[in-house]
């Protein structure tokens, strides 16, 4: 099945659910058991749920997996996969991350003495430095939040496995239409479903997806022991914009990618960082890697923090707040906002400087988008 029918018909067969043609919330925290010694296949909603089910298994579809799992949170899935590693073990991370990511290296896995090596991962020779220590694990984000870079997946993967380190790759921006890490070399996928995955801005959650079997086994035993599942419902919400999600995600590539060719020719921005951009350093490596960019990126403005503060006090199409991925258009300022959690000297080591700008941009019209920015910028 090709991708639009996968998206609405995996992980969902109705005569399993009574003729249902959506599949039913199991709001339910536990099944009757056949009888004594015989559990029926689900026994406890935390090592089990239908609704969740379906789910999995249409995620796990979708990346082009063999196992998928659904977690009460983007950043519940990211602990749950480094949990896997024990006291002493070293992780490669890509040098520029999502904040929340790198406070859970730093301010909960450090103490766990699981350190994070940081390195810039476009650099295959220290890639290859960093490998010669063994670590277990290469951690990145492509295209990454909020620079936009871009980590060539195959490249890294390829390298990591010569090594024997693990490949974790965050696929949230560009979500499995866009992106499939598992055909690029990963070993494990990562997502935050709050976002494009479900669409709508109404739930929190997270996925995460594998093809090797004892990843699974690994994967699935901490889910169930850590009790990090997702509930039935938000299960279902996700379930439901997945089934939109090719549409939603062809609309917000091309509202973002026209937005920032405006943009780039605006007076008041410095700089677009959008890899669909020809500008954009990595372009090739875009069109190599992936078949769209999402409707996420960033850009920096000229003028200073007044500037900043004047564009995001007066956008009103464009609603002030962290996240993405929903069909309403975001605006948010890196720096004290999504990567607050960084001390400024990370951030601007990374190269989040305050001048810097990210936007989700939605299913509105391109047109009201723009002029939103354009009077919002007037004062700026």
């Amino acid at each position: 099945m090709k991708f639009k029918t996968l998206a609405i018909h995996a992980g969902h067969d109705p005569k399993e659910h009574q003729g249902a043609v959506m599949t039913p919330i199991y709001q339910t925290s536990t099944f009757a058991f056949r009888g004594v010694g015989e559990p029926g296949p689900f026994d406890y909603s935390r090592s089990g749920n239908p609704t969740r089910k379906a789910l999995e298994s249409c995620l796990a579809q979708l990346e082009g997996g063999s196992n998928g799992f659904a977690f009460a949170t983007g950043m519940a899935a990211e602990a749950t996969v480094l949990m896997m590693f024990s006291a002493g073990d070293t992780i490669v991370v890509h040098d520029d991350l999502y904040g929340g990511t790198y406070r859970l290296f730093e301010s909960v896995f450090a103490n766990k003495q699981i350190r994070a090596h940081y390195v810039d991962l476009r650099n295959a020779e220290k890639l290859r430095a960093a490998l010669a220590d063994k670590p277990k694990a290469v951690w990145l984000e492509s295209p990454t939040n909020p620079l936009m870079n871009l980590v060539d997946i195959r490249a890294v993967s390829d390298l990591a496995h010569e090594y024997g380190a693990r490949v974790i790759c965050d696929n949230t921006f560009l979500s499995p239409y866009f992106q499939r890490p598992l055909q690029l070399g990963a070993d494990i996928v990562t997502h935050s479903t709050t976002k494009y995955i479900n669409g709508h801005s109404d739930v929190v959650g997270g996925a995460v997806v594998v093809n090797d079997p004892v990843l699974a086994e690994k994967i699935g035993f901490l889910q169930n022991a850590m009790g990090t599942c997702a509930g039935p419902q938000d299960c279902f919400l996700v379930l439901r914009g997945v089934k939109t999600l090719a549409l939603r995600m062809e609309e917000h590539n091309r509202n973002a990618l026209a937005i920032a060719r405006w943009l780039e020719k605006h007076p008041k921005v410095a700089t677009v960082l959008h890899p669909g951009l020809e500008s954009h350093p990595q372009h090739e490596l875009a069109l190599r890697q992936t078949t769209g960019s999402g409707g996420t990126f960033s850009f920096r403005l000229s003028g200073g923090e007044a500037a900043v503060n004047h564009l995001l006090a007066n956008c009103k199409t464009f609603t002030l707040a962290e996240s993405l991925g929903g069909v309403e258009s975001l605006i948010e300022h890196p720096t004290t906002m999504t990567h607050a959690s960084m001390s400024r000297e990370v951030q601007l080591k990374m190269g989040i400087t305050p001048d810097l700008i990210r936007v989700s941009v939605g299913l509105e019209d391109a047109s009201d988008l723009m002029e939103d920015l354009e009077s919002a910028l007037a004062g700026a």
